[in-house]
Formats: C-alpha cells, sequence, structure tokens
C-alpha cells in the first residue's frame, strides 16, 4: 500500500510494478492523499529482496521554471508505504516506510506537470532496485508529515492505452527534426536512441506548426519540453515518467532519425513513437452510421473525451489540466455511452466536496489548487455539478449511497446560490461560453444570452433535482421546501424574462429558449411556439448554430425531445460554418476550444461534445425511459434523418449490452435490438398507420402496438433478441 506524492513509481527487485501512469491521483493536497494497493507476491523471491520508489513532483510540487499555468508547492515530493506480509502459517509483519530507509538523488534533473522533464541517464545507479545493490553512500530517509487524511485511489488508474507512430517525418535543419503522429491526443513521447554519453536529445511537443513548419505551443503553453541525456551505452530507451502533453507533433533536436544523413555524428533515433495515456475506464459503447461526416465528428468527440480524463475531467491535457467542472455535468451524458466512468465521477464529486469552501460555494476548479478571478471561481453553470453528478449518478449507475454522500454538499451549494440570488434570479458567472456572435466569431463570455438566463436556469434546476434528492432519501420537508422554493424561481425567471407576445426567452437565442425548455420554466401552454422559435432561428440562419459550451447541450437534447432530430441533422451535417465539420475541414483531429477553428487557441478541448449523446439516443436509438435507474427501462427509438440511410449503436448498461442496428431503403426499415434480461424496452418504429410490421418473421398482431405518435409505432418488449421489418 503505497502513496508517492506527487506521484511514485514502485519497484520490486528490479521491476516496475504494475502499470500505472501518474500514481496517485491528484487531490486537495492540503486535506487528503490517496494511495495505491499491488499483489507483489509473485514478485517476492526466497532470501532477499528489495522495493525502490522514485518520485515525482505532479502538481503537489509545482516549480516555478518553464511553462506553468499556476506555481505553489505542499512540500517536496515524499512516500509512505506499507508492505503487508502474510504467511502460509498464518502470521502476519508489516514493513513500514521510516528512517530506516535509504533515499538518493535519481536521473531525473527536472520534473514539472506544467513544463516536461529532464533525464541525464549517466546518473542512473545501476542495479538501484535490486537486492544486491550497495547503498551505503545513500542518506537515511527524512521522517515527513503528509495531509491529514489517506485514501485509497478507487478510481481507474492512467495508464498507457495506445501507440501511435509517425505517419510523417521533415527536416528542419541538420540536427532539428519534426514528427507527425497524425492525431492530437494526451500523452508522452518515447524514443530509442544511440549516441556518445553526455549527448542530449530535446523533444518538443506541440498540436500545430507555425508557418516555418515547426512546432508551436502558442495554443498549447510553452516552453515545454523533454530533454534526455544519453548514457552512451548501446541503444538507449527512454520515456518520461512523471509529466505528460497534449501533442501531434514532436520537434527532436539534436538527433538524427535512422537512416539520414549524419555528418555531424549526433545520436541516432531508431525508433519515435507517442504514448496516449488516459484513465482506464472501460470502454462500453460503440457507434457507427453511414454518414462519413458524423464518423469523423464521433472520433473528433471520443480522442477529445480519452485526452482529458486523467485523474481529473480536465479542459485540455497541456495549457492547464484543471478540472473544470461544467464538463462533467454538460458532457457527462455523452460520456457515460463510451465509457464506464462511475468510478471517475465519484472521485470527481469527492473532489468537490474537499473544495467546497464554508459558505457553499463550489468553485468552478476541483481541487482547487489556484483562486481564479471571481467569474472564474464562481459561476453557476460550473458549480452546479456538485448538484447534478451525484444524481447523475444516481439515474445512470443507481447509486444511492453517494446521492447520500453528497447531499449536505448539494443542500449548501443550492442555498449559497440563493444567498447570491436577487429576486430569485441568479445573475453572476461566465454564462454561455463562447458561443458565436452575430458577426459569426466567440470571445469567451456570452455574446447571445445573459447570464441571468442561464445562471437562474440553472440555479432552478440545481432546485428541481434537489428536490428528487431529498425525496429519495426520505427527507420529506427539504422536498416541500426546496420544490416551494422552485415555483418561485420559476415565476421570478419568466417575469424576468418572458415574452408572452413573441414567446422568446431574453435575446430570443438559441441557448436562452432551448434552457428554459429544458429545465421545465415554459409554461406547457407556450411550450410548442418556443420550440418552434427556436427550431425558426436555426433555420433562419441557414441551419446553423449559435450556441456555447453551455447552451449547445441543452438545444441538442431538446431538439431531440421534441422530435427535431431533422434540424440537429441539417445543423450538424456540413462543413462550411462554425461547428463541428468546420473543423475537421481546418485539420482538426480533437475538438477545438471554439466553434470557428481558431488555432492559436486549444486544439483539444473537451468542452463542445454534446452531439456524442444524439448519436447514440437519436441516430444509434438507445435511450433510457424518463424514471429508468441505470437503464433498466429502456426506449429503443432511432431516428432516420437525412442521408443516414444506417446506423449501429451498443451500449453495455449495467445491466448489459443493449444495441440497435437499423437500416432503410426506399420501400423498408430493418431493425435489429438486444435487450439485456432484468429490463423492460418499448421499441418505437418509423411506421405509418398503414405500414405492415414483423417481428423475427412474423406479423405484429396490432393489439400490441401501444402507441402511435410523430409517425412511430411503439411496441413494448422484455428482454432478448428482436428483428423488426417495417413495409409500407
Amino acid at each position: 500500500f503505497i502513496s508517492g506524492l506527487g506521484h511514485f513509481e514502485l519497484r520490486v527487485n528490479g521491476e516496475k510494478i504494475g502499470d500505472h501512469f501518474l500514481d496517485p491521483g491528484w487531490t486537495n493536497y492540503g486535506k487528503t492523499a490517496l494511495y495505491v494497493a499491488f499483489d507483489i507476491t509473485a514478485e517476492l523471491h526466497a532470501g532477499a529482496n528489495a522495493l525502490g520508489v522514485m518520485l515525482g513532483n505532479g502538481f503537489y510540487h509545482v516549480p516555478a521554471e518553464r511553462y506553468r499555468k499556476l506555481t505553489g508547492t505542499f512540500g517536496h515530493p515524499k512516500m509512505i508505504c506499507r508492505l503487508r506480509l502474510e504467511y502460509a502459517d498464518g502470521t502476519a509483519a508489516d514493513i513500514v516506510s521510516d528512517g530506516s530507509w535509504k533515499a538518493a538523488p535519481g536521473p531525473i534533473l527536472f520534473s514539472s506537470i506544467f513544463g516536461g522533464e529532464d533525464y541525464d541517464a549517466r546518473l542512473e545507479q545501476a542495479g538501484w532496485d535490486s537486492p544486491s545493490f550497495d547503498d551505503a553512500h545513500w542518506r537515511a530517509a527524512v521522517s515527513v508529515d503528509g495531509p491529514q487524511n489517506l485514501t485509497s485511489q478507487k478510481t481507474e488508474p492512467l495508464k498507457v492505452m495506445e501507440t501511435f507512430a509517425p505517419v510523417q517525418i521533415s527536416r528542419l535543419d541538420t540536427a532539428i527534426w519534426v514528427y507527425d503522429l497524425g492525431q492530437n491526443f494526451s500523452g508522452i513521447p518515447a524514443i530509442s536512441v544511440s549516441g556518445k554519453s553526455g549527448d542530449t536529445v530535446k523533444i518538443i511537443p506541440g498540436e500545430i506548426l507555425d508557418s516555418t513548419a515547426a512546432v508551436s505551443q502558442r495554443p498549447s503553453g510553452g516552453p515545454s519540453y523533454f530533454t534526455y541525456v544519453l548514457d552512451g551505452d548501446g541503444l538507449e530507451n527512454w520515456q518520461p515518467q512523471f509529466t505528460y502533453y497534449g501533442f501531434r507533433y514532436l520537434q527532436i533536436e539534436g538527433a538524427v532519425p535512422e537512416g539520414e544523413p549524419n555528418p555531424e555524428g549526433l545520436p541516432v533515433l531508431k525508433q519515435v513513437r507517442g504514448l496516449h495515456t488516459r484513465n482506464a475506464a472501460r470502454t462500453v459503447g460503440e457507434f457507427h452510421c453511414s454518414n462519413a461526416l458524423f464518423n469523423d465528428i464521433f472520433q473528433l468527440i471520443d480522442w477529445s473525451i480519452k485526452s482529458n480524463m486523467a485523474s481529473v475531467l480536465t479542459d485540455c491535457p497541456h495549457r492547464e489540466k484543471l478540472g473544470w467542472l461544467e464538463v462533467a455535468h454538460l458532457l457527462g451524458g455523452s460520456i457515460r455511452y463510451n465509457y464506464d466512468i462511475a468510478s471517475f465521477y465519484r472521485k470527481i464529486i469527492r473532489d468537490m466536496q474537499l473544495s467546497q469552501t464554508d459558505d457553499g460555494l463550489v468553485p468552478n476548479i476541483a481541487p482547487e489548487w489556484v483562486v481564479f478571478d471571481p467569474d472564474f471561481r464562481d459561476s453557476p453553470e460550473w458549480g452546479s455539478s456538485s448538484v447534478l453528478l451525484p444524481w447523475y449518478l444516481y439515474q445512470w449507475y443507481g447509486d444511492k449511497e453517494i446521492v447520500r454522500e453528497s447531499y449536505p454538499m448539494m443542500k449548501r451549494y443550492v442555498d449559497y446560490l440563493g444567498a447570491k440570488a436577487e429576486n430569485h434570479l441568479v445573475s453572476h458567472g461566465l454564462g454561455d461560453w463562447f458561443d458565436i456572435g452575430e458577426n459569426g466569431s466567440g470571445s469567451g463570455y456570452s455574446l447571445n444570452t445573459p447570464q441571468g438566463i442561464t445562471g437562474t436556469a440553472l440555479y432552478y434546476y440545481d432546485l428541481c433535482i434537489l428536490q428528487q434528492a431529498a425525496a429519495l432519501l426520505g427527507k420529506q420537508d427539504d422536498a416541500v421546501r426546496y420544490q416551494q422554493l422552485g415555483e418561485q424561481v420559476k415565476v421570478a425567471f419568466n417575469e424576468a424574462f418572458f415574452d408572452e407576445e413573441t414567446k422568446q426567452y431574453g435575446t430570443g437565442s438559441q441557448t436562452a429558449n432551448a434552457m428554459a425548455v429544458y429545465m421545465g420554466l415554459v409554461d406547457p401552454q407556450h411550450k410548442d411556439a418556443v420550440v418552434e422559435n427556436i427550431v425558426r432561428d436555426i433555420r433562419n440562419r441557414n441551419n446553423r448554430l449559435t450556441s456555447g459550451e453551455v447552451g449547445f447541450r441543452h438545444l441538442v437534447d431538446v431538439l431531440e425531445a421534441e422530435n427535431k432530430s431533422d434540424v440537429l441533422f441539417d445543423m450538424n451535417n456540413r462543413s462550411d460554418v462554425p461547428g463541428y465539420g468546420y473543423q475537421i475541414a481546418h485539420g482538426a483531429t480533437t475538438l477545438m476550444e471554439d466553434w470557428t477553428a481558431i488555432k492559436t487557441l486549444g486544439n483539444n478541448h473537451c468542452m463542445l461534445g454534446h452531439l456524442m449523446k444524439w448519436f447514440y439516443s437519436g441516430l444509434g436509438g438507445i435511450r433510457p425511459a424518463a424514471n429508468s435507474v441505470a437503464f433498466n427501462e429502456i426506449v429503443i427509438c432511432p431516428e432516420p434523418v437525412g442521408d443516414v440511410t444506417s446506423a449501429t449503436a451498443r451500449y453495455h448498461s449495467p445491466y448489459g449490452m443493449i444495441r440497435c442496428a437499423w437500416k432503410k431503403s426506399e420501400d423498408a426499415f430493418e431493425l435489429e435490438v438486444s435487450i439485456p434480461p432484468n429490463t423492460d424496452a418499448v421499441v418505437y418504429l418509423p411506421a405509418d398507420t398503414g405500414a405492415e410490421i414483423s417481428e423475427n418473421g412474423r406479423r405484429v398482431d396490432p393489439r400490441r402496438v401501444t402507441a402511435e405518435q410523430n409517425g412511430k409505432r411503439a411496441i413494448s418488449i422484455g428482454s432478448g433478441t428482436y428483428n423488426y421489418l417495417v413495409t409500407n
């Protein structure tokens, strides 16, 4: 059982233990640290054994050198370790780190979570982690204190998940070469090199190239680089141990690729690879359709998700690496279709619990290692993750206990928003971040929608969720209180922002109207008109989106829920205006920071990927029923819109695999569905009243059709595999 701060690498008898990267996960080190458990039985043998640990800085100690988003320290690197020995005769013994252990400087000369890593192979001490090593010249370890709470790391660790080989190698100078790995991703470089002792290889990672074809770190933060000083003993393999970056390109200086002219006798690069590192959460989803652009968009979003799933859900894997909280709730519905994030999100929730201030504020980032200016610290569109995430985990995975554990945090945050509200309106914060203004550009702060609309809408939604959480936990007095307060907020919201004559909210932006509909703030008699205003705005703009990060998630969900997937298709099946296709057309392989594909902003941001959910629930047709818990009740409702002629979606729910595969022709629609055990489902088939429906080769009894609406007919089924054919 071991914790090393900021990070550790454990070795036993000369071998690294496990395949983890950057253990343990980062936390609010002023309050807590995580430890990791390994079973090392197989690595021990009779006689002498040796246990060795290397330590790196991570966020525990951020040096002031090179690039950094922040600087600060909780102290110098340190570790605590307990080796539990259980013998065959039933006895046990513990070996615990103390002053009898030995310590010495290692070959890592510089390590920064932001600025890179320097390694001098000449300083390696051969066999330092083996029983025969003579440590007489090492110093006794110094006993130190650590965070007040030490708890087990219960989420998946980071690991090396994929390897990329160069797709192109370009020469800038005799000793400067640029390797294009073809994909932007989070990770580290790995090199195999030979040369003379003391030769130095410098590696500069980056997302883009400048006008001279050199690597530029303008959007990702620099200078950040890696250096490796050769030992000079044959072929040497090296990769950084305690940092990572987001990059597509590697600029390598001071070495020459194997087979290239080398008149200066520089080190020779036998191999260069990129190692993609991320949280090892299990993949649970798969999507593919007949529309090539949508498949590319799926990959674009997925790579941004993967690149930002670290110990926290980061905004980007280079410039900040901070746990900005809005992504967790806005993009959570998309991420959960692709990855099992139950334990990952529990850690995010506990990070929020530890970051909440005495007055109830949940800051925009957790852990909060740096206090930003007011709007960047206190924005309800960000802090509402503290209320929404525990409830989502209950809905997605049936985790009632996390709601119980989080309930005090949820209450305190909602009460905090209530204290800041004026006449029940919450108007502070960042608003609809990076929406698209009338001139076609974004600036960060919302251009189209007043902060009072997004902030108050989230406040109202928080109250609705808290009311449900209170009822779930049997806290009826709280449920009544928050229900009544919610009604007051709803009245104030509509009085302040709704124009009953035009049926518009605020400025009538896509975000303003969509959030009002999604949160249930629209009175029922006005809902259809508000939805039509949303559609009219999109159509009048030649199917262009204007919503930013906060609004687009709700716009997608409202259009899907209101049977407007054709609008979503028309809005996103294009490359000529700002959006997903526009980013891809401008060379993106991960989501960029804004819709308009400005490369000098970040090129790998986990914030605008909300269409991913529609791929699964709309085109793919796999949705939870309204009151479903952990997908125990399923809706299969594929949306065959636009030129999409087929789609396949799979989602491994807590109950098992759900699969929906469909294809259509001019006169028929075929659907194959798999429903897991102990669940029920309703299948909605695109079929007019006169169409004939067969199930597993037999005509469906019309009495089994339980509903007909919006050109679809509903059939209730249980677990099993079903094949449907609809003919006109």
